[in-house]
């Protein structure tokens, strides 16, 4: 699996690619059409955007504190935050989370090289650089992207250029759920576009995703291929039946996999 180490450039042209995309595809929907549903039963599209938009100040908040070396804010500063986007009005939550996301965008762009290199933050389980930082918005803004989307184009995919760097991120993302199904499951994964092997394991300690060129299992395992666009929407549950492109494989071992990931 080749390295999960990215050049800061890269994540932050997706970053704002992605970024494009969204306006782009929130651009000529209507007020009904925003109040409507996204692809998350429970969130509709204004809810998607108020998610994104939130998230955007969030991690503005997190690029302040790594840029004058002060500590992650406290949970209490992320809750004020939700509050605030959670009581705007649907057409409020479309607009502000279009702009806070650029505004995050435009902080980063403005900063010099030696600000970009030496930003350092300890969040999400260890030290973050200004490439990880990206990585996690790039992970959840593109998929949000694709749940908005999605409900005019049964079609769409996540935006190629992002997937190219997520995929192999995802073994960090894994590793950490829990193994919901109570059983062992070991399953070999061969993607395509980008072309990757990995190795699932589920077991009592959890979930991990092995580079499969490196680590082989003995026995008892089975084995799919599908293109890693939809390796990465299983990962964030949202490989439904209803989006799953052609996948080689048994049907029964795709729905277990589907058991073990059932989004968030």
């Amino acid at each position: 699996m080749p390295s999960a180490s990215t050049a800061l450039d890269d994540w932050l042209s997706v970053a704002l690619s992605s970024h494009e995309r969204l306006v782009a595809v929130v651009s000529p929907l209507s007020a009904d059409d925003v109040d409507g549903p996204s692809y998350d039963d429970e969130w509709t599209i204004a809810d998607v955007l108020s998610h994104l938009g939130s998230g955007a100040e969030i991690f503005s908040l997190l690029l302040k504190a790594g840029l004058e070396g002060n500590p992650a804010p406290e949970m209490s500063a992320f809750q004020e935050v939700w509050d605030r986007w959670n009581a705007k009005s649907p057409d409020a939550k479309a607009k502000d989370g279009l702009a806070a996301d650029k505004h995050f965008l435009d902080q980063v762009q403005g900063l010099d090289q030696s600000a970009r290199d030496g930003w350092r933050l300890d969040f999400f389980g260890g030290e973050q650089t200004l490439a990880g930082l990206l990585r996690l918005r790039v992970g959840e803004h593109a998929v949000h992207t694709w749940d908005v989307e999605v409900v005019a184009d049964p079609s769409a995919t996540v935006a190629p250029e992002a997937v190219s760097l997520l995929i192999d991120g995802l073994d960090q993302l894994v590793a950490r759920f829990p193994n919901p199904l109570g059983k062992t499951v070991v399953v070999e994964l061969a993607t395509s576009g980008p072309g990757r092997r990995f190795l699932l394991t589920a077991d009592a300690n959890g979930m991990t995703l092995a580079d499969a060129n490196e680590e082989r299992p003995e026995a008892g395992f089975s084995a799919l291929q599908l293109p890693s666009e939809a390796m990465l929407r299983l990962v964030y549950g949202r490989l439904d039946p209803e989006h799953t492109p052609d996948v080689d494989g048994e049907t029964s071992d795709l729905e277990t996999l589907r058991r073990l990931f059932p989004g968030f």
